[in-house]
Parts: C-alpha cells; sequence; structure tokens
C-alpha cells in the first residue's frame, strides 16, 4: 500500500465536515492484501470498480475499507425491482412553497467526490440501467431534463459489486462491463479468516477458532457440492453468532439462529445442524468460548 499516493489524494481532495460522518468505518478490516492493492490502484487511478464473486467474499467490507482509507463519503444503493431514474439521480419536491431539486445518492456523491456503492448491480432494472450508463461514461457529467448539467467531482468514484446466479440478476452487458475494471473476489483462506477472528475476537479459545475456521470451510464445502444452497455461506453469521455468545447466550442457540434459521429447507436445516455438532459440543456457554469471560 502506497501510503504517500493516498495521502496526497486525501490533501488535495478535502470534504465539508458535515460529510465526515458519512465516511466508513468498518467493522471489519479487510484481509487479502493482493486484492486490497489491486482495489486501491484502481481508484488511485479514477477507475469504476466492480467487485465480483459469491457471497461471504468481503465485497462490501472492501468498499468500506476503501472509503475509510481514501476519506470519501459512502453512499449505497441496493438495486431491486423498484429502483428507477428519480431513485437514483433525485426529483423535484416542494420545499416552502417552491419547487426545488432533491438530490438522489447518484448526484449526492459525484458533488462531494463521495463514494457511491452499486450493489447487487445485475439486478438493476432497464431504467436504472440507462442511468449507470451516463453516470459511468468518461465525460463524467450528469445531465438532468430541466435542470444544470453536473460535473462529477475528480475524486468521485463508484464501486459495484455482483453475485454469481442469485434469483433475479441477469448478465451486464458488454458497453457497462466496459465501463468498469473488474475484481474477481476469491473466498477468503483458512489463514486468513483465523486472522479475522484473532484481530476482532483476541479473547477467544483457539480450539474454538480452528473449529469456526473448518465449519464455514464445511458449509461452503455442502455448498459447493449442491447439498445445500448458497444463502447457508454466511460468514457474518459467524461472528454475529459469536457477538451473541459474548452477549450470554449459548453457542449452539447462537448457531441456531445465525446460521441455521437463515436456511428454509428443512433437509438444509438438518444439515447445517449435522456440520455444527460435528465440530461443537452442545450447550457451549461463554466460558467455554472465550478466555477471562467475564459476563
Amino acid at each position: 500500500m502506497n501510503y504517500k499516493i493516498i495521502e496526497k489524494f486525501v490533501n488535495e481532495n478535502p470534504i465539508d465536515d458535515r460529510l465526515k460522518g458519512r465516511i466508513a468505518r468498518p467493522k471489519f478490516t479487510y484481509i487479502g492484501e493482493d486484492v486490497l492493492n489491486k482495489a486501491i490502484s484502481a481508484f488511485l487511478s479514477g477507475k469504476n470498480i466492480l467487485l465480483v464473486g459469491s457471497k461471504s467474499t468481503g465485497k462490501n467490507v472492501l468498499a468500506e475499507n476503501l472509503s475509510q482509507i481514501f476519506n470519501r463519503p459512502m453512499r449505497n444503493v441496493s438495486f431491486h425491482v423498484n429502483i428507477d431514474s428519480q431513485v437514483l439521480i433525485g426529483s423535484d419536491t416542494l420545499a416552502n412553497g417552491n419547487v426545488v431539486f432533491r438530490d438522489g445518492p447518484v448526484t449526492s456523491a459525484c458533488k462531494c467526490g463521495g463514494l457511491l456503492v452499486l450493489d447487487e448491480i445485475n439486478m438493476a432494472r432497464n431504467e436504472a440501467m440507462a442511468v449507470l450508463h451516463s453516470i459511468l461514461d468518461y465525460r463524467r457529467i450528469i445531465d438532468i431534463p430541466g435542470n444544470d448539467l453536473i460535473e462529477i467531482h475528480p475524486a468521485t468514484r463508484f464501486i459495484a459489486t455482483m453475485n454469481y446466479n442469485y434469483e433475479g440478476t441477469r448478465e451486464l452487458n458488454e458497453a457497462l462491463l466496459s465501463r468498469f475494471v473488474i475484481i474477481d473476489m476469491p473466498t477468503i483462506s483458512a489463514k486468513d479468516l483465523n486472522k479475522l477472528l484473532k484481530d476482532n475476537y483476541p479473547k477467544l479459545k483457539k480450539e474454538i477458532k480452528d473449529q469456526l475456521v473448518k465449519l464455514f470451510f464445511d458449509i461452503k464445502t455442502k455448498a459447493d457440492s449442491g447439498e445445500i444452497s448458497d444463502s447457508a455461506i454466511d460468514l457474518r453469521g459467524i461472528f454475529d453468532s459469536l457477538d451473541l455468545v459474548k452477549a450470554g447466550l449459548k453457542l449452539d442457540e447462537a448457531f441456531q439462529m445465525c446460521l441455521v434459521n437463515k436456511v428454509f429447507d428443512p433437509y438444509e436445516k438438518t444439515l447445517i445442524r449435522d456440520v455444527i455438532q460435528a465440530r461443537f459440543k452442545e450447550n457451549l456457554s461463554g466460558g467455554d468460548v472465550f478466555e477471562d469471560y467475564d459476563f
């Protein structure tokens, strides 16, 4: 990571104090030096970035880390069928009896040099796609009929995320893809997952940490083989489970809430429960999971 170039970018692109609350404060540090360096290089060179990968590969965590690294106020658009041009760009509204234009997340980010995350971009409908083609164009302008032309701030960056094979998704056309540099997000390695657990839960007992790593890959193996759905691969669910244990819940109860109950097929629930029971004893409490547990 070239800290001098990053510092130069931040110093040359200050933000208003009112926007500092929008700078991300990620709960997790992105683990994966190769991917992080690629993203930083793309960010510094002014490229739009498309993060492609399956669930639990850290796409949104990476975006939050980039917001923090580059001191950029971040906005997020999660695409679904009802996202249209007015939601993205903004629309006219009444204020004190006058018609004024209210910025949407796109125009807000573009005016201040912010970071706009376009989440699940392959779920965007045709009208939203038309907006995306415009804002991602090399001319970096937004032409709103009846309003002033908006020039996109040179520090503005766009990061899109995309999951494979989700219901409601579709292929992105070549014209849109050509507007991005694409980073294929790998599944976290066992070594990096171990480090992530250690960094965020320093009092986690080693034997529990090692079993959690194996549990994640046990579930992923079953999903990759088609035994259970991809929705069962939930790294966030493992961290949520640990948070619940810290708050006083038993580990198997936490797993039930954060992993098992996130799938709805009874057969899949049984498979995930069996995988968990193969790794962990029942009724493990906070003292069994964490060192010096004092809840």
